[in-house]
């Protein structure tokens, strides 16, 4: 695809890309990137500032895009064959068109993301772009690794995406209605509200994923695996959110009275998603909510010391700034969690004694884990794959037998490691 495009080598491209900086940035000799029908195939764009840059039409194919900056770029009807764009922010941008076959979109951001049919320009074999035509083109993503990445809301209206990984993925809200998804594995995806209607789901596999207010009945189902789906909150869970709130205000209560009033909470099995945000603001240290379903919960600053969590479902909660000290939460999902600066170190006793956080065997796959405090924390066994450990204090932690694959960040300390 890039024989009719102007070839630009990486000495031009990066003089191009420091003058678009400089415009994000609101310096002195900024210049919008706009880069139209241009062969760009190999080139290292990693990490640089590209927001609503346009690649319109050009080969990128093989190029380094990792953890770069695309907001809103308009990468419409681009050649994106095997690049690595892994941990870019692609909010917003405009891959209508565009061919994503073998590329690397794990943990990128492509909240809202437009993958839509577009209108290619073709150019002629032997007169390129002066006699190109246009051809209307569904958008290709097979193969493609989109692996713990956001696609919150994002249109897939009619990409063939089929063999893709979007293993752990955040689909909320997502268009998926005449997608070619067969042989896709979308094991522990969040699909809350997707739309898929008209979608080839032969063969894919959704085993753990949540597919609340989906209707799965409207896609092609053949061969589809679905053990262990999440689907909405039944009548009964609904129905029990008054009674569960009450709860939880008892519970704030005692917290608030030094034990004088109230109790802790009990959640054990119990479905928490009807109660949403109304948790936060609660105080409610020592809570048990063992293999309680919590998925997608804002229990962002919540004081949770000593909780008892084992076992619960926690994929894609807010828990930033918690206070989780001292908590259970051994063989807990935490995949896509929101975990910046929660507090999981050690819950004093008194004294001398203290109570370490446990996590072993918990899955914390594309949790955010930046700026927080896991020191001494028990985190054997625990799967981190993918996991954002930028600044996390894992001073003292245990973490024999613990996955980091594909972890990113630095952590401030690593003591006790595998």
């Amino acid at each position: 695809m890039s024989g009719a495009r102007r070839r630009l080598g990486q000495g031009d491209f990066d003089m191009f890309a420091s003058a678009h900086a400089r415009l994000v940035e609101g310096r002195a000799g900024g210049r919008r990137l706009v880069l139209k029908f241009v062969d760009l195939s190999g080139l290292n764009m990693a990490g640089l500032v590209l927001d609503d840059a346009d690649f319109t039409g050009s080969t990128l194919d093989g190029a380094r895009l990792m953890n770069a900056q695309l907001a809103r770029a308009v990468l419409f009807g681009c050649d994106l064959r095997g690049t690595d764009m892994s941990g870019a922010n692609l909010r917003r941008s405009d891959l209508r068109g565009a061919c994503l076959q073998g590329a690397n979109l794990t943990l990128a951001d492509l909240t809202q993301a437009d993958f839509r049919e577009g209108a290619v320009a073709v150019p002629h074999e032997t007169r390129g772009f002066a006699e190109a035509r246009q051809v209307n083109r569904n958008g290709i993503a097979d193969g493609a690794l989109f692996a713990g990445a956001t696609l919150d809301g994002s249109r897939f209206d009619g990409v063939s995406a089929s063999k893709a990984d979007f293993t752990d993925c955040s689909m909320r809200g997502a268009t998926l209605t005449g997608a070619n998804l067969k042989d896709a594995d979308l094991s522990g995806a969040m699909l809350e509200g997707a739309n898929v209607v008209g979608a080839n789901l032969t063969g894919a596999r959704f085993i753990g994923a949540d597919l609340s207010g989906v209707a799965v009945e409207t896609a092609k189902l053949d061969r589809t695996d679905m053990t262990g789906v999440l689907r909405a909150p039944g009548a009964e869970a609904v129905n029990r959110a008054a009674a569960l709130i009450e709860m939880a205000l008892d519970a704030n209560a005692w917290a608030e009275s030094g034990g004088v009033l109230g109790a802790p909470a009990v959640f054990d099995g119990e479905d928490l998603r009807p109660l949403a945000g109304r948790l936060k603001g609660l105080r409610l240290p020592a809570l048990s909510a063992k293999n309680a379903c919590m998925v997608g919960l804002d229990l962002s600053g919540v004081p949770l010391q000593g909780a008892n969590l084992e076992g619960a479902d926690l994929r894609g909660s807010n828990l930033t700034g918690a206070d989780l000290r001292g908590a259970r939460m051994a063989g807990a999902r935490l995949n896509k969690a929101d975990m910046t600066g929660v507090l999981l170190g050690p819950l004093p006793l008194g004294g001398a004694r203290s109570m370490p956080s446990t996590l072993t065997g918990a899955r914390l796959c594309y949790a955010g884990l930046v700026d927080a405090d896991l020191s001494q924390a028990m985190l054997d066994q625990a799967d981190l794959t993918g996991a954002n450990l930028t600044r996390a204090d894992l001073t003292g932690a245990s973490l024999e037998g613990c996955i980091l694959d594909r972890s990113t960040g630095a952590p401030l300390t690593t003591s006790q490691a595998a």
